[in-house]
């Protein structure tokens, strides 16, 4: 029994420690993470300010809480501003009593744009009107920041102005659950009021080893160097990949030194074509429609990883090339994406 509460100490101990923050728990499930814990941090009487391309846990689990939900226009801060003041200066529906509590959700890269947050932004704008922020690091954890801490980390911005960091360990840390970290407070509270907590499994011991052990090679406590190794491979991967598809004349959207990349292909007819012909030649693409995109906005996502060797980034290149040529989803000309190039080629130096 001592050695089983040795492991859970240390297992929080390492987390907490790795996102910057007093105090971490777990859940068995990532997308539980979002689903259950907003409706226990706000509710009736409260307001809720969601960017527009939020994930489907986010949207679910405000909608769950019986708060106003708003929402602002993806990664606009100035957008974000103007809805508060607006809603802050009309209260709440009807009664137009003061706010109990107003958050603000944002993700740290949008699953499918690749964006990364504008964080201090948004954080300078909650402060001035008193919001609490919510971050999701579903897909930046373990992925981006020096050493690998994240957007908070990589933009410069201080974890003690996020009030709830949430995350999931299914990707940059190849297990599986989430995490909310923050004040202690805020754990002990969620710890008797969380239903993912209270009712769900937990992380079985061998999960917990795997993030344990993934923690511990990213921040290169294991004598190896290997995770800034990664990271930097992750880095390099990333912007190679994003710059030839745009000299390809691909549209690509999202940020550099992001690892989600997104090939734009509009037309939701495509979808099966481009999966089908790069699956003929050996290469298998995660494709997005909708719901999980708006109709006409169809795209391939790209994830990439820091195992992608430079034979293997090469060889996806060329028959993601073939087959943009083959059905049509070269939308740019050779010469109009000179200002994409410019701008990675400053990223890159």
């Amino acid at each position: 029994m001592e050695e089983r509460l040795h492991c859970i100490r240390s297992w929080r101990r390492v987390l907490r420690n790795f996102v910057g923050k007093p105090a971490a728990i777990v859940f068995g499930m990532g997308y539980a993470t979002n689903t259950a814990t907003l409706p226990v941090l706000i509710g009736k009487g409260g307001l809720i300010i969601s960017d527009s391309l939020n994930h489907n846990s986010i949207i679910n689990g405000a909608r769950g809480s019986g708060a106003t939900i708003r929402v602002f226009q993806h990664n606009t801060p100035s957008h974000l501003e103007e809805v508060l003041r607006q809603h802050i200066a009309e209260g709440q529906p009807r009664t137009h009593r003061r706010w109990k509590k107003i958050v603000v959700l944002v993700e740290g890269i949008y699953s499918m744009e690749g964006e990364l947050c504008k964080l201090p932004e948004i954080v300078a704008v909650c402060k001035k009107y008193k919001a609490y922020v919510y971050l999701d690091e579903a897909h930046s954890i373990g992925a981006v920041g020096q050493t690998g801490k994240g957007v908070c980390e990589l933009l410069g911005v201080d974890t003690a102005d996020v009030d709830v960091m949430m995350g999931t360990f299914t990707k940059s840390f190849g297990s599986c659950g989430g995490y909310i970290a923050g004040s202690k407070e805020l754990i002990q509270y969620l710890k008797y009021t969380s239903p993912a907590h209270l009712y769900a499994t937990s992380i079985s011991p061998p999960a917990a080893q795997q993030i344990i052990s993934s923690i511990r090679v990213i921040l290169g406590e294991d004598g190896s160097g290997r995770g800034a190794e990664k990271l930097a491979r992750i880095r390099e991967n990333s912007n190679f990949f994003r710059s030839e598809l745009q000299k390809m004349g691909f549209e690509v959207i999202g940020d550099y030194d992001s690892p989600v990349i997104s090939i734009m292909l509009y037309n939701p007819a495509k979808i099966p074509a481009f999966s089908r012909e790069c699956l003929k030649q050996n290469v298998a693409v995660v494709m997005s429609g909708f719901p999980a995109v708006p109709l006409l906005l169809s795209r391939a996502r790209i994830c990439i990883s820091a195992c992608h060797t430079k034979e293997d980034l090469l060889k996806a290149l060329e028959v993601i090339s073939q087959v943009g040529d083959l059905i049509g989803i070269k939308y740019s000309l050779a010469g109009s994406n000179k200002q994409h190039q410019e701008q990675g080629a400053k990223k890159l130096e």
